[in-house]
């Protein structure tokens, strides 16, 4: 999960920043109103988390101008408003949710989780795209039942890949992703890793879930393809058929 943080106070920012990147969320931080407008304009978020007081405008204001540009972000409030007209204000703005400070850990984590999967379709934290199921909460996927063993890197990549199915995917912003623009490697390690995860769920019957767009990027289909023999674990050569997505 890739998350704007918008925050003017640099001390509450940064305890902010250490709580969210604890709960594995890649953070980007706008000091000011009119910076978080710039920011998400400009790069693709999963979600935006505002406290409603700014240097330079109203956090209500913040969420009326993105959604006047037609950006769909996911926005959540953090603030220390906890009138009811101050939430009514922000959802009638275009706020997906409204926290109040303080706040426990544990629940942030998970209300930012759960806006995140309505937002992409899921209603539970286990999703699943045909024979593959991904658990948000444990970071682990399986495909046809069976636990498929990922490093880190490759996680990140299928839980990007799972949540924002059907959508080309370009190597820029796997890099984003995994990165956040701090000492980027060059960009054919994400070929690397798409083709070890590609390997790794087919040892499991998964089949062509991944696709290339060529000159594009990559995209997870809502159906795997039929692949040919590849090598299961214990190397010996197995067939793998598609399944169809669950119902």
């Amino acid at each position: 999960m890739r998350l704007l943080l918008v925050e003017s106070d640099q001390a509450t920012a940064q305890a902010l920043i250490k709580t969210l990147k604890q709960g594995g969320i890649t953070v980007d931080h706008a000091q000011t109103g009119h910076e978080a407008i710039d920011m998400l304009r400009h790069y693709d978020y999963d979600l935006a988390l505002t406290e409603l007081t700014l240097e330079d405008l109203e956090g209500f204001e913040v969420i009326r101008r993105v959604r006047k540009t037609q950006i769909h972000t996911p926005i959540i409030v953090l603030s220390g408003m906890n009138r009811p007209q101050a939430k009514i204000k922000a959802f009638h703005a275009g706020a997906d949710d409204y926290i109040t400070k303080p706040f426990d850990t544990d629940e942030l984590l998970a209300r930012l989780q759960a806006v995140l999967r309505r937002s992409r379709g899921f209603s539970t934290t286990v999703m699943t795209v045909g024979p593959l199921s991904l658990d948000l909460n444990a970071k682990s996927a399986s495909v046809n039942g069976n636990h498929v063993q990922l490093t880190g890197k490759e996680y990140a990549i299928l839980e990007l890949l799972v949540l924002r199915r059907g959508n080309v995917l370009t190597k820029d912003a796997f890099l984003n992703h995994l990165y956040g623009g701090i000492d980027e490697p060059e960009m054919k390690i994400i070929d690397v890793f798409i083709c070890k995860l590609r390997r790794k769920l087919q040892q499991f019957g998964a089949g062509h879930l991944i696709g290339t767009v060529w000159g594009r990027g990559y995209v997870l289909r809502e159906e795997a393809k039929p692949v040919g023999p590849v090598p299961a674990p214990d190397g010996t050569q197995v067939e793998t058929k598609a399944l169809q997505p669950s119902l």
